[in-house]
């Protein structure tokens, strides 16, 4: 059996910043958090359940999309009523977006959901499994996610 994702770490420049797009806009709850020095972090996921996401503050700069490392954190919702909610509230937020609304996985794919980019530039999705049915895909035979 391979090993499972348990959660995924990620540095970034301002915890608070960060905190206002993870929990307040995509609604992970703080599980636990700490400081040490100048370092800060706080573990988020469902509440009562196991972190998901770790946000460690202890970057300088921004994401570079050329380097190696992370290309992309995605998340998946029940619904693509649920995806557009989130569309909503991040584009309310001022949140920059990859790609113009709901987009599908791939050309005619079932699958799809929104490209953006939190406040240090690491980019993020959200799709659900169902319903963005006759949504565009940005990119003819590369899937949606890849180039953004």
């Amino acid at each position: 059996m391979a090993p499972r994702i348990a959660h995924a770490g990620l540095n970034v420049t301002d915890l608070d910043r960060s905190l206002a797009l993870y929990r307040d806009l995509l609604g992970f709850a703080v599980l636990a958090e700490g400081k040490e020095d100048d370092q800060r972090w706080a573990m988020l996921g469902e509440t009562g359940g196991a972190p998901l996401v770790t946000l460690w503050q202890q970057a300088q700069g921004s994401y570079d999309s050329g380097r190696p490392g992370l290309h992309h954190l995605a998340f998946t919702v029940d619904s693509i009523d649920r995806v557009r909610e989130y569309e909503t509230a991040l584009r309310a937020a001022g949140v920059e977006f990859a790609h113009e609304g709901v987009v599908a996985h791939r050309e005619g794919g079932t699958s799809g959901g929104i490209f953006f980019h939190d406040p240090d530039g690491i980019r993020l999705e959200i799709s659900a499994p169902l319903g963005p049915d006759g949504a565009p895909a940005p990119h003819g035979d590369a899937p949606t996610c890849g180039f953004f």
